[in-house]
């Protein structure tokens, strides 16, 4: 483990339990919520009316999230070294940081998000996934896997 904790893992850390705490919001505060983190009014109805989808697609984001940010406090080395470390936390940057710029090509499959959700939302995954990128990068010596 690292002497020097990574900042940037640990910003990613903190950034990914806050965004998966806005969605637990979501599934706890309902329809209101929805519609103010831009989910599209259909969530929004949905979650109004009692359906088991938007709870269960959420619970799904927010439990990805919350490994992701496990992810992120190991490679900064203030847990214990999960498996595949490096590949992980490779992977999850890249997922960020493509989803930051590729938005464009998921608003149709997503008609009732608005143009303000996307702009926000990608913001953040852009920001989020350079925490990961730079943050992995500078541990990548140390994430290096010790064979002797």
């Amino acid at each position: 483990m690292p002497t020097d904790k990574n900042k940037y893992l640990m910003a990613a850390a903190i950034s990914t339990t806050i965004a998966a705490l806005a969605h637990l919001g979501c599934i706890i505060f309902g329809a209101d919520w929805y519609r103010f983190l831009g989910a599209g009014e259909q969530m929004a109805q949905l979650a109004e009316n009692g359906y088991w989808y938007p709870t269960v697609v959420t619970s799904v984001l927010v439990a990805v999230l919350l490994l992701w940010s496990l992810y992120a406090l190991s490679g900064a080395g203030l847990i214990k070294r999960l498996p595949l470390l490096r590949l992980v936390l490779c992977a999850i940057a890249s997922i960020l940081l493509i989803r930051a710029v590729g938005f464009v090509y998921l608003i149709p499959f997503f008609p009732g998000n608005s143009l303000t959700f996307w702009l926000v939302s990608s913001g953040i995954c852009l920001v989020m996934g350079a925490f990961y990128a730079v943050g992995t990068y500078k541990a990548w010596p140390v994430l290096k896997i010790n064979r002797y």
